[in-house]
């Protein structure tokens, strides 16, 4: 049974730093992605990383979070620094492309002073 659960998500002030974890389970998978949906906005793909360790990024992100993993522990990390008002949102792990009857519960991310 594939299944995602993200952690390590809370409220932080801007300028802050957060790190989320992603334990993926039931298969091997290749490359892996952070997405987040903000209120009343689309989700959106923030971070991919294939199995042998390419990233890319959103362009708003760029520069400030990095994305990573251990295929051995089927974990998928995401270390966000310099965090802004607009990165508050449900962050979720998945394949990229996204198995979409296989979302998490996501991992809240709120920034705000």
């Amino acid at each position: 049974q594939v299944q995602f659960v993200e952690s390590g998500g809370g409220l932080v002030q801007p300028g802050g730093s957060l790190t989320l974890s992603c334990a993926a389970s039931g298969s091997m998978f290749g490359t892996m992605g952070w997405y987040r949906q903000a209120p009343g906005k689309q989700r959106e793909l923030v971070a991919g990383i294939t199995r042998g360790a390419n990233t890319n990024y959103a362009d708003s992100v760029k520069g400030r979070f990095t994305i990573s993993r251990d295929n051995a522990k089927n974990m998928v990390y995401l270390q966000m620094t310099s965090l802004k008002p607009e990165d508050t949102a449900l962050y979720y792990c998945n394949t990229r492309p996204p198995l979409l009857n296989y979302w998490g519960q996501g991992t809240q991310v709120t920034v705000s002073s």
